[in-house]
C-alpha cells in the first residue's frame, strides 16, 4: 500500500473538486431560504453556530456574511416545536420555552411561550420573532441574539485548505446608532460589510471579540405578544433598496405567481403526483438568480448557488415543454462567457463554454481560477442541444440566426479543441493546476475508474460525451436546414453519422453486451458498469442491436436499486453506495436515461425509471427530489438513504420530473414547422389522466388530455389557439 506524500495531499486539498464538501460534522435536518444570489442555510432552530463544519451561514455572492446566529431565551436555548422552508423564500420555526429560572425558582413554567421566528430573503434577510406569552399573569424575559460573520469563502466552507497569507482583514464588529456592522476587506480589493438594523433599539448591545451579543428584555402581559424584528444585509457596493417587511413578501409572492402563470399547467388524476410536480415548478423559480448579466437557474442550494454552464444547460433543457423562457436566458448568458482564447489556468479555448462562475474573495484574488473556469467537456455540446430544442419548442429562427457565431464557435471547439488526439471523439486533460480533474458530469476526482478499482488517466473520452456531440450536431444539422443552408446540414450529419460508427465499434464491450464508461488516454476501455452509456440512448448514438442489451443491463439488480438506476454497479471494485459518484442514485441522471429507454422503445423500463423516483419523492421532505441519494437496494419497508451534503433544492433534480413526463406522453415539437407531434403515450399505472394546459409551440397554445385504460394511453384536444398541428408519430 502505498502513502501518498503530504505535499501531494495538501495539493489536492487545495483543488476545487466536484464533490459538494469535506463531511466532518452534519446536520441531521437544515433549513435554505434564497431569493437572488442571497441564501441562509440554518438548523432547524433557525440558528447558525459555529461549532459545527457543515456550512451553515447567510451567503451572498459566494462569501459567508453570517456564520453566527443564536437565538436565547433568559439564557436558554428554546425547544423546538416545528420548522419549515416549503416555500423557498421564506421559513417558519415554531420554538417553546423550558423553564425559565430566576434566584434558582421557575418564573416561567416550560411551555407557556410560543416564540415564532419567520424569516424572509429579498435583498437582505428579514428576521421576525413573535413571542406570545400563554400565562395568566405577567411575565419578564431576555431575548438575546449572538452574531458572528467569518465571511469564509464557499470553497473554504466546503474544505479547501487557504494559506494564511491569502486572507484579507477583518475588522473589530462596529456598534453605532443600534446598529452592528462586521467588515471584512478581502484580498482581491472588495469591501465586504454585514450590517445588523432592528426595528426597535435592543436594550443592550455588547461585544465580546469577533461576536456581538444584542438583547431585548420583555415585559409581556397575560396573553400579550411582543415582536422583535431585525434585518440583515449582505453589501458588496451599494446597499439593496430599503423595503419593508410585508412588502418584501408581497413582492416574492407575486412573482412566483407570475412564473406558475407563464408556465404549462399539469394537472394529474394522481395529488401526489401534483404535489411533486408543483413542488418541482416552485423550486426552479427559487434557484432562478439574476446576475450582471442575465437571469439563469443556479444549480442549487447550499453548495452550488452560482452559474454553472453545465446544470443551467440540463435543467433549462427540462423544462422546456413548461417554459421555455430559461432556456433561452441560458444560451444568451452562456454565450457572453463563451471562450476566447487559450488559456490553460482557467482550462478555457476559443468557443468554449464555461464550467462555473464564483464572485467569492478566492476567485477575486486569483487564488482559484472561476472568473469564469471553463473544466467542463460537455457544457459545449449541451449548449448546442438546448439551442437546437429551443428552436423545436419555439420555432425562433431568428434568435438561431443571431446565435450562429456562437454556434460556430462550439462547432469549432468540438472538432479543434475537444478532439485532443485527432480520434475523433472529445475527450478532456486538466491544464488548470486549480482546475477539476475529470470534467464530466461525475466530476468527482474518483470518478471515472478502470475495472480494476485504478482511476482512469486522461485524456479521457467519456461514453456519453460523445452522444452528445452527437445529438448537438444532429440537431444542429435540423437548424442549419430550417435556415436555408443544407450544405452545412449534410456536413454535420456526415460527422455525427461517422462519429455514431466509431462510437459503437470502440465503446461496446461484446462480452459485456454494455458499453464502456470511458476510453482513457491509452485508448484503454474503463470497464467498469455504470449509467453513463444511458445517456447514449437519449441522445440516439446507440446501435438498434446493442440497445436492447444496453436496457437490460441498466435495469438488472446490480444497476437499480428500486429507487433507480445507480451511477455505477454493485459488482464493481469502486462501487460504494454512499459516495457522490460511484453507486449513489441522481434523479437527472434517471430522467435522461428514461427519456431515452422511450426512444428506443423500451416503455414499460421508462416507466419502471418514473415509478421509482417517484416513490422515492414521496419519501422526501416537502416532495423535493434532492441532488442525490444512496445507492442502497429498497427494501420493504423503507426509504430511500439521503446523501449527507446532496443540494436539495436542486435544479436538475427539480427538472427531472418534467423531462420523465414529457418522455412518458411522447411529446416533440417542431414549431417552425407548426408541429407537436406525440409517439407512444404510455402512462404508469398511478396515472390515469394528464392534463396539458396552455402550453406553447411557438406562438400558438395548445391544451391537451392524456387517458389511460389498461394498458392504452390515448389523447384528445381540449383547445387550440394557433395553427399548431397535432400528430400521432408511429
Amino acid at each position: 500500500m502505498s502513502v501518498e506524500p503530504q505535499a501531494a495531499r495538501l495539493d489536492e486539498a487545495r483543488r476545487p473538486s466536484g464533490a459538494p464538501v469535506l463531511v466532518t460534522d452534519l446536520a441531521s435536518k437544515t433549513l435554505a431560504v434564497k431569493e437572488g444570489d442571497t441564501f441562509l442555510y440554518c438548523d432547524l432552530e433557525g440558528n447558525l453556530d459555529q461549532g459545527t463544519d457543515f456550512g451553515l451561514g447567510l451567503y451572498h455572492r459566494d462569501t459567508r456574511f453570517l456564520s453566527r446566529f443564536h437565538m436565547q431565551v433568559s439564557g436558554r436555548d428554546p425547544v423546538l416545536l416545528s420548522s419549515s422552508s416549503e416555500r423557498a423564500y421564506m421559513a417558519y420555526v415554531d420554538l417553546t420555552n423550558p423553564d425559565l429560572y430566576e434566584d434558582d425558582r421557575v418564573v416561567v413554567p416550560q411551555q407557556t411561550l410560543n416564540i415564532r421566528r419567520i424569516r424572509a430573503i429579498n435583498g437582505r434577510l428579514f428576521e421576525r420573532v413573535r413571542v406570545k406569552n400563554y400565562n395568566p399573569r405577567p411575565i419578564a424575559l431576555t431575548l438575546a441574539f449572538t452574531f458572528g460573520a467569518d465571511f469564509a469563502d464557499i470553497f473554504e466552507v466546503r474544505g479547501l485548505i487557504r494559506e494564511p497569507h491569502e486572507r484579507g482583514a477583518r475588522l473589530p464588529p462596529k456598534v453605532e446608532d443600534g446598529a452592528i456592522e462586521f467588515v471584512y476587506l478581502g484580498r482581491d480589493g472588495v469591501r465586504r460589510v454585514t450590517r445588523i438594523e432592528f426595528a426597535s433599539p435592543p436594550d443592550e448591545i455588547e461585544p465580546a471579540g469577533e461576536l456581538v451579543t444584542a438583547t431585548f428584555r420583555l415585559h409581556l402581559g397575560p396573553y400579550q405578544t411582543r415582536l422583535v424584528a431585525m434585518t440583515i444585509e449582505p453589501i458588496v457596493g451599494e446597499p439593496a433598496r430599503a423595503v419593508e417587511f410585508d412588502v418584501a413578501v408581497h413582492e416574492l409572492r407575486r412573482s412566483y405567481e407570475e412564473w406558475e402563470r407563464e408556465c404549462t399547467q399539469i394537472v394529474t388524476d394522481n395529488e401526489l403526483f401534483n404535489q411533486l410536480l408543483d413542488r418541482s415548478l416552485r423550486d426552479l423559480r427559487a434557484l432562478y438568480t439574476r446576475t450582471d448579466g442575465g437571469g439563469i437557474l443556479a444549480a442549487g442550494i447550499p453548495w452550488y448557488v452560482t452559474i454553472f454552464g453545465r446544470d443551467a444547460l440540463i435543467s433549462s433543457h427540462q423544462l422546456l415543454m413548461v417554459n421555455p423562457r430559461p432556456a433561452r436566458e441560458a444560451l444568451e448568458l452562456l454565450a457572453r462567457h463563451q471562450g476566447t482564447k487559450v488559456d490553460d489556468w482557467r482550462d478555457e479555448d476559443p468557443g468554449k463554454i464555461l464550467h462555473e462562475v464564483r464572485r467569492g474573495e478566492l476567485a477575486g484574488a486569483g487564488i482559484i481560477p472561476h472568473t469564469p473556469y471553463y473544466g467542463s467537456v460537455d457544457s459545449t455540446p449541451w449548449f448546442l442541444i438546448l439551442l437546437a430544442q429551443y428552436v423545436r419548442w419555439t420555432g425562433d429562427l431568428a434568435f438561431a440566426e443571431r446565435m450562429l457565431p456562437h454556434v460556430e464557435a462550439a462547432l469549432r471547439w468540438i472538432d479543434e479543441y475537444g478532439d485532443l488526439d485527432g480520434d475523433g471523439f472529445v475527450e478532456y486533460r486538466t491544464r488548470s493546476p486549480r482546475g477539476i480533474r475529470n470534467q464530466g458530469w461525475k466530476d468527482s476526482h474518483d470518478a471515472i475508474v478502470h475495472a480494476d478499482g485504478h482511476l482512469a488517466e486522461p485524456p479521457i473520452a467519456l461514453s456519453e460525451v460523445q452522444g452528445y456531440v452527437y445529438l448537438a450536431k444532429t440537431r444542429m444539422a435540423d437548424v442549419f436546414a430550417a435556415l436555408g443552408d443544407e450544405h452545412r446540414a449534410e456536413w454535420l450529419l456526415a460527422q455525427a453519422h461517422e462519429l455514431r460508427k466509431r462510437f459503437n465499434e470502440a465503446f461496446w464491450m461484446e462480452d459485456e453486451q454494455y458499453f464502456a464508461a470511458a476510453l482513457d488516454g491509452e485508448k484503454r476501455q474503463v470497464r467498469t458498469i455504470m449509467s453513463n452509456p444511458g445517456h447514449g440512448l437519449y441522445c440516439d448514438i446507440v446501435d438498434r442491436d446493442k440497445a436492447a442489451a444496453l436496457a437490460k443491463r441498466l435495469l438488472a439488480p446490480d444497476m437499480f436499486s428500486g429507487w433507480g438506476i445507480r451511477t455505477m454497479s454493485k459488482a464493481a471494485a469502486a462501487y460504494n453506495p454512499m459516495s457522490y459518484h460511484n453507486g449513489s442514485v441522481w434523479p437527472h441522471d434517471n430522467a435522461l436515461i428514461a427519456a431515452g429507454l422511450k426512444r428506443y422503445g423500451f416503455v414499460r423500463s421508462t416507466n419502471r425509471v418514473a415509478t421509482a423516483l417517484f416513490d422515492a419523492a414521496i419519501h422526501a421532505d416537502y416532495m423535493r427530489l434532492p441532488e442525490l441519494f444512496c445507492g442502497f437496494t429498497r427494501r420493504s419497508p423503507n426509504r430511500p438513504v439521503s446523501y449527507p451534503v446532496a443540494c436539495s433544492p436542486q435544479a436538475w433534480a427539480a427538472g427531472s420530473p418534467f423531462l420523465m413526463l414529457q418522455a412518458m406522453l411522447g411529446i416533440s415539437a417542431m414549431a417552425h414547422q407548426n408541429l407537436l407531434t406525440v409517439n407512444k403515450p404510455h402512462l404508469p399505472p398511478w396515472l390515469n389522466t394528464v392534463e396539458l394546459r396552455n402550453m406553447r409551440v411557438g406562438a400558438s397554445r395548445i391544451s391537451l388530455v392524456f387517458r389511460r385504460e389498461g394498458e392504452i394511453t390515448s389523447f384528445s384536444l381540449l383547445s387550440r389557439e394557433g395553427d399548431v398541428r397535432v400528430v400521432m408519430e408511429e
